[in-house]
């Protein structure tokens, strides 16, 4: 486990997720939380094997559980904002648990419900990396920087998981907006899986 939150850089949600999408060439999945976290997703590039998150909070980690059991051999990424994660906290076990070796979860954390009004969330007292290893996610770990993140996401893509990174984030708000459209947003996933064909 890396060290304290105190002593990494606050960075932009943005560029951490283009830094992310930039390193995937193996039609990697990954599913983006809702608000911010997914609007970032879609505006850094969109792709058949991305999952966007509409409405409900806290889901893109189980949802890239499902995932990373269904195909084993597709690396899979969870990005979630530090509120969504403390709603479904419980994941964090059930991951460790069964320990998908193609998981890794990156939590953006700004401390604050950002989408509903940046009211406050327990993140600014709670060590997400330390629950994280303390619910048996060992390869947990605080990126200090904009290069350690970057070398973080190459370890998760070089070395069996589950793996979760942390990074603190600014407020800044996610750059565009997902298309609200849960069934073409299903579709779309389902055949950049390969389990469904185009109709």
């Amino acid at each position: 486990m890396s060290a304290p939150h105190s002593n990494t850089k606050i960075m932009n949600r943005y560029d951490l997720t283009c830094r992310l999408v930039a390193k995937l060439k193996h039609e990697e999945a990954v599913i983006g939380g809702i608000g911010n976290t997914n609007f970032d997703l879609w505006a850094a590039g969109q792709r058949p094997q991305n999952f966007y998150m509409l409405g409900s909070m806290g889901l893109a980690c189980p949802i890239a559980l499902g995932v990373a059991l269904a195909q084993p051999q597709r690396p899979v990424f969870a990005l979630e904002g530090d509120g969504s994660l403390l709603m479904q906290l419980g994941c964090l076990t059930t991951i460790a648990t069964l320990a998908p070796k193609n998981l890794a979860i990156i939590v953006m954390d700004n401390g604050i419900y950002q989408i509903t009004g940046s009211q406050p969330t327990s993140a600014r007292q709670a060590d997400i990396v330390a629950i994280a290893a303390g619910c048996g996610i060992g390869a947990s770990h605080w990126a200090a920087d904009e290069e350690d993140f970057e070398r973080l996401i190459a370890l998760a893509l070089e070395s069996p998981g589950p793996v979760l990174i942390a990074a603190k984030i600014d407020d800044k708000p996610g750059v565009g907006a997902t298309r609200r459209d849960p069934a073409q947003i299903r579709e779309r996933f389902m055949q950049g899986l390969g389990v469904r064909q185009p109709i």
